[in-house]
């Protein structure tokens, strides 16, 4: 489990919930469900850290202000 803020919200216009990771710029996934945002959000920090890693760029270190989980 990674420690970055995630923030949640309801989107009315695409009919989902929304995962911001705002740590990791343009890092977001979204689901149907606020357990499938949050498993999504998991997923593409994931491949967030490790395209990150590939291309020799800085990843941040989670400052952990909030992790909603």
């Amino acid at each position: 489990m990674f420690k970055y803020e995630v923030i949640i919200y309801w989107s009315e216009e695409d009919g989902l919930f929304i995962a911001e990771v705002p740590e990791l710029p343009g890092c977001m996934a979204d689901g149907t469900t606020y357990e499938e945002a949050i498993r999504n959000a998991e997923i593409v920090i994931s491949e967030w850290i490790e395209t990150a890693k590939s291309l020799g760029r800085e990843i941040p270190i989670p400052k952990g202000k909030l992790v909603c989980a």
